[in-house]
Parts: structure tokens; C-alpha cells; sequence
């Protein structure tokens, strides 16, 4: 099944393989632009059924981490443009993740104050400009409580980053709603503490997704728009919330009549807990559009989704950095190039090398 052809309402893919969005801070200076050199790195990974581009930040204030590619500029939408059309050259499609990482930033990232559903820090760090000079990893900022008109703005900056993605041409959009960033931190109790509409009850924590993923499927079509979820991962929180499963399936259900192109979770990764069938079930049971599951999974993990039915979709990470053939070297029996020290030396910023120099296995 891996390799089948797969199709629901207006979205297809050639095979279930996703490559899953990944940081990689290539971008061209200033203006965070993207370039041939992500154009070639894109192309090079085109056999995949899906490609989810790195998080791109749908705003400036959006931004969380330097160099990574905005979808907010006239210059950033031709720079995708290369990018787009080398995939489809290659006969791949490509969907945009739309970010925001809301408290996950700092004001030298930002330009400004970031921006949160409440004033509460995160005690984390992002890749980012050094005192010194240069980039590393720096301290979050504190952020200021989103006002109910940053909330407008802000699902207005998804919808027009939504409708920039398809001018770029990009096949549709995800939305990111995991890891602790914006959408994630609305969802969560230790994040907000608002007392609005947008606050408080688990139907008010999950009003900001709901409105902005239904936005964004008004404006560019739900066989276009997706969202990744994280509900089984505790990043950027020191506790687990123990109200996030039960607040995901009901807004999977309220979700459910949209028929958005997948639903993405994102598993096994930072703090985690092992995600139990019965919510793979539950899942099944209450949402009957696709479903992606990413996290650390091998060929013999991701088959066994697709056949017990708990998955539509499988999505790869970092084999695809070092394994531009990722796909056929699966369909072949090739073995895979690892993942090893020099790789995560360049997963962040830097030029070709570990970029786009990763061989391909000998036909």
C-alpha cells in the first residue's frame, strides 16, 4: 500500500509517502526569501506523494526562527515560485506549512514583541541571532496577550497566506497546529488562561483552530487546507495536558463536515506518550477524511498503520535529509544513508553541504 496511488474528494496522491516539514533555515538575506538552492532541495525529494514544506511563517510576527522562508512578501511568493515549479517538473506535489509560533520567539526574530494567547513565557530557546554575532540558540522573549483584534489579524494573515501559497503555486496548505506553537498554545490549559470567548472551556480553546482552519477552506478550498496536530506530544509545556486528547476529537468531529485534505499528527517526538489504538480508533470512528501519521517511523511501522486502517498517509522526516531517493530506495530494498552527527550539524542554516549534496543510491 505504500506505494499506491491515493485519493479522496479533490486531493491525490501518486504514493502515501509525505515527506514531513522540516526547519532548514536556507533562505536568502534579507527577506527571508527562498532560493534555487531550496528549489533544488525540494526537486531532489519530488518522488514523494507529498511534500510538506519547512514551517513558513505567515507574518512577521509569526517568525520564530532565523532564516526560515515567509509567505508574506511579494519577494518570498516568487522565491517559492522556483521552488513549486522544480517539484512539479519533477512530477511531485507540495503543499506550504502555514506558521505561526506565537510565544516560541524573540523580539530580534520577531521584530517585535511576540505575541501569545497570554503573557506567559516560554521556557524554551530558538535558533536565532547571537549578542556575539552570528546564529545559535537564544532564550525565548516574554509575549504580550493577544487582543481579540491580534486574533482577527491574525486568522487574516492564514487566509492571505493561504491565497499567497497558491499564487506561488503550491498545491495546498497545512496549517500548523502542533508542537506548542500558536494554534497549539490555544488548544492548551498551561498556555491559556483567557477569559473570553477565546478561553476557559475546551469548546473556547479550540474556537481560534476551528475559525482559522475554516477560513483558510473558505478561501482556497478544504480539498487545499490541512492541520497538524500533536496531541500525544508535550513540546513547549513542562506537563502534559490532560484535557488535549478529549479537546482534539471533539474538534475532529466539529472538523469533520469541512473535508479538509488530511488531518496530520505528529507523534514520537520531543516528550511524548505512545499514542494507544484506541484513539486511532476513536479517530476512525468520528473523522472519515484522510488521516497522516508522522513520528519516527520505519517501513514496517508506517505499512502497519496503512493496513490496520489507522492511517491514509505515512509521513518520513530525516531519512528524506539524507536520502533525496527516499521513496525508491523503500520501493527496492536499498539501504538507507543514516542520519549521523555531521547530518544534524547542518540541519540548520549553512549552504549545500548536508543540503543538497546527499547522494543518490546507484541504479
Amino acid at each position: 500500500m505504500l506505494f499506491e496511488r491515493f485519493s479522496h474528494g479533490g486531493f491525490e496522491v501518486s504514493n502515501r509517502i509525505a515527506m514531513a516539514p522540516m526547519t532548514r533555515s536556507r533562505t536568502s538575506q534579507p527577506g527571508d526569501r527562498p532560493n534555487d538552492m531550496m528549489a533544488t532541495y525540494y526537486a531532489q525529494r519530488a518522488s514523494a506523494g507529498l511534500i510538506i514544506s519547512e514551517g513558513t511563517p505567515i507574518s512577521a510576527v509569526a517568525r520564530g526562527y532565523s532564516m526560515t522562508p515567509g509567505i508574506y512578501t511579494p519577494e518570498q511568493i516568487e522565491g517559492w515560485k522556483k521552488v513549486t515549479s522544480a517539484v512539479h517538473e519533477k512530477g511531485g506535489k507540495i503543499f506550504v506549512q502555514l506558521w505561526h509560533v506565537g510565544r516560541r520567539s524573540h523580539e530580534t526574530i520577531a521584530g517585535t514583541q511576540p505575541v501569545a494567547p497570554s503573557a506567559l513565557k516560554d521556557e524554551d530557546k530558538v535558533f536565532g541571532p547571537l549578542p556575539e554575532g552570528g546564529y545559535g540558540m537564544i532564550e525565548t522573549g516574554v509575549p504580550r496577550a493577544m487582543t481579540g483584534r491580534d486574533i482577527e489579524r491574525t486568522i487574516a494573515d492564514f487566509v492571505q497566506g493561504a491565497k499567497n501559497a497558491v499564487a506561488a503555486g503550491f498545491d495546498g496548505v497545512e496549517l500548523h497546529g502542533a508542537h506548542g506553537y500558536l494554534i497549539d498554545q490555544f488548544l492548551r490549559k498551561a498556555s491559556n488562561h483567557r477569559e473570553d470567548a477565546y478561553g476557559g472551556t475546551q469548546e473556547n480553546r479550540m474556537r481560534f483552530m476551528l475559525e482559522a482552519v475554516e477560513a483558510v477552506a473558505r478561501a482556497i478550498g478544504a480539498d487545499k487546507t490541512a492541520i497538524r496536530l500533536s496531541p500525544f506530544v508535550t513540546e513547549g509545556f513542562g506537563e502534559p495536558d490532560d484535557e488535549i486528547v478529549d479537546l482534539t476529537l471533539k474538534a475532529l468531529e466539529k472538523m469533520a463536515p469541512l473535508k479538509l485534505a488530511y488531518i496530520h499528527f505528529s507523534e514520537n517526538i520531543s516528550n511524548y506518550t505512545e499514542v494507544p489504538e484506541s484513539f486511532r480508533e476513536e479517530v476512525r470512528k468520528i473523522y472519515p477524511a484522510p488521516i497522516m501519521v508522522a513520528g519516527k517511523l520505519t517501513q514496517e511501522k508506517a505499512q502497519a498503520l496503512l493496513d490496520k486502517n489507522h492511517a491514509d498517509l505515512v509521513a518520513f522526516g530525516q531519512p528524506f535529509i539524507t536520502n533525496p531517493d527516499f521513496v525508491d530506495r523503500l520501493r527496492n530494498g536499498i539501504a538507507l544513508t543514516p542520519v549521523g552527527y555531521d547530518a544534524h550539524a547542518t540541519f540548520y542554516g549553512g549552504d549545500e553541504k548536508g543540503y543538497t549534496d546527499y547522494p543518490v543510491a546507484a541504479a
